[in-house]
């Protein structure tokens, strides 16, 4: 069963490091056999109060393959990357 990983950019700190964070992030997927199904791009709030910047959906074989992914080493320095560069929230999701 695919899964998602769903990424919500809450606010953007360091867009150099943003950058070179996607240029590496999107060899790191496809070796986890992930590939990017949104990537940014214009949005619109249909409901609700949602303040985002930008969100970001990755495709995974399954929850397994995400979480090697996601826990790997070469993700390692790319997350933390992100992490001094961005406040995002992350969520895995099983598809269906």
């Amino acid at each position: 069963m695919p899964a998602y990983v769903i990424a919500d950019v809450r606010q953007a700190l360091d867009q150099e490091a943003l950058v070179e964070y996607r240029r590496g992030n999107t060899e790191s997927v496809a070796r986890h056999g992930g590939h990017f199904v949104v990537r940014g791009g214009d949005m619109e709030v249909l409901e609700g109060d949602w303040d985002t910047r930008r969100i970001v959906v990755i495709a995974f074989p399954d929850m397994a393959a995400a979480h090697e992914w996601y826990e790997s080493d070469d993700y390692a320095p790319l997350k933390a990357l992100r992490q001094s560069a961005s406040e995002t929230n992350i969520i895995l999701v099983d598809g269906v």
